[in-house]
């Protein structure tokens, strides 16, 4: 209740932000179990070069985008994986102008298993995802940092 309580007294614009971030995170939950990742990434890229006119009210900072993935990720368990919500906020991001790449890395651990992890960088600066990336080798970068 005191969830619902916060949620409605949240400007409007928050609003539609988080349920924007709902969306994204369903929808690329829902994409990568029916999709083959190289689809996905066509698919991904082709919206994310689209910008969206943002009114003024729906201006928001990255951090304030990143919160919202964050937020619902956290209420949502089977869209919470670091590539569904980096993917999210990348696309987030990107219609909102800002540039932003996923890096998907990996790293063995103590019992030799490969272990994956996605994060997202918008301006040289880790948005999302952003621990312990220095154990991680980076194998892909998806999208293009606008300059």
């Amino acid at each position: 209740m005191k969830r619902l309580h916060s949620f409605i007294h949240l400007p409007a614009a928050e609003r539609w932000l988080l349920f924007r971030a709902a969306l994204l995170l369903g929808a690329m939950r829902l994409g990568l179990w029916l999709l083959p990742f190289q689809m996905l990434r066509r698919l991904l890229a082709r919206f994310a070069l689209r910008p969206t006119r943002v009114p003024d009210t729906e201006r928001f900072s990255k951090a304030r985008v990143v919160w919202a993935v964050e937020t619902v990720a956290r209420h949502m368990p089977l869209a919470s994986t670091c590539l569904t919500q980096a993917l999210a906020a990348q696309m987030l991001l990107a219609r909102r102008g800002y540039p932003a790449l996923v890096y998907i890395g990996v790293v063995r651990d103590d019992s030799d298993e490969l272990q994956a992890h996605a994060w997202v960088k918008s301006e040289g600066e880790v948005v999302i995802g952003g621990f312990e990336l220095e154990r991680y080798t980076p194998l892909a970068t998806l999208g293009v940092e606008k300059s």
